[in-house]
């Protein structure tokens, strides 16, 4: 990985933005944090501050996509505010994600092919897309090792946190449902069932226990990677950015939970 001396960087600057803005930016994220040209990258998203420093939705896609295009570019396609237990159909075409512009623009425009989830799908395209989101509609949990979320550490894949933080990144749901099912999820007996269809017509009945509404504290995986120089950070304009290796965090957020499960908890003041 990088080293903590290079993990905070400065903002993009005037000459690299005349280059491109939003190629320059791609470039400026990706190989600094020393991502391979033909790796993985999940990308969480939250482009309105980018949007008003004059970057471009599509543009940016279309940067990341240039540059992994020997690689994988995944994005959320999450659909938990819009299929419920009262609402429970889900469509792999028409079932909008609801977590972002870049998001949709990915899933609609660019991707190949999309996990089968009610709620925590995943779009994707490159080489590794079909492997990466099969399956994952045979668990009853929404971030299984079968998910495109627990394969995002044996692929080496890389997370990328565009003007959000921790906060928003799913992959740690991984690593609760692997080591304290019971705190972080309803039980089996509270399972509720979906019918999932497919861009091909196949309907699939998912069953899956929900992720209990608890105050996370993902937040202090901030200062946990930041400690131990595995975390890349920057800015572009005045929208932060953070890079980590999955295999990193997934393994940092085990070894946290397995040390105390109730770590992901947020402590309740006064």
């Amino acid at each position: 990985m990088w080293s903590r001396r290079s993990s905070r960087l400065s903002a993009i600057t005037a000459a690299d933005r005349a280059i491109g803005t939003e190629r320059a930016a791609v470039s400026h994220i990706l190989d600094a944090a020393q991502v391979p040209r033909d790796g993985v990258v999940v990308v969480h998203s939250a482009f309105s501050g980018l949007s008003r420093d004059g970057f471009r939705a599509e543009a940016f896609i279309d940067a990341l996509v240039e540059r992994l295009r020997h690689g994988t570019l995944l994005m959320p396609a999450m659909t938990w505010r819009n299929v419920t237990p009262a609402a429970p159909d889900w469509d792999e075409r028409q079932t909008r994600s609801h977590v972002g512009i870049l998001t949709e623009i990915f899933r609609t425009r660019y991707a190949e092919t999309r996990s089968i989830h009610p709620t925590h799908s995943v779009s994707a395209l490159g080489p590794a897309a079909r492997e990466l989101v099969a399956d994952h509609q045979r668990d009853d949990t929404p971030c299984s090792p079968r998910s495109p979320w627990g394969r995002l550490a044996a692929c080496n894949a890389y997370i990328l946190l565009l003007g959000i933080g921790f906060e928003t990144c799913t992959a740690l749901h991984h690593a609760e449902e692997m080591v304290a099912p019971a705190l972080y999820l309803k039980p089996p007996a509270e399972a509720v069932s979906y019918r999932c269809v497919a861009r091909d017509g196949a309907v699939f009945s998912v069953r899956m226990r929900h992720h209990l509404r608890l105050n996370r504290d993902f937040p202090q995986y901030d200062g946990r990677l930041e400690r131990q120089g595995k975390l890349a950070t920057g800015t572009l304009g005045a929208t932060r950015w953070r890079l980590v290796s999955a295999r990193t965090l997934i393994d940092d957020s085990l070894a946290n939970l397995r040390a105390r499960p109730d770590a992901h908890i947020a402590a309740i003041g006064p």
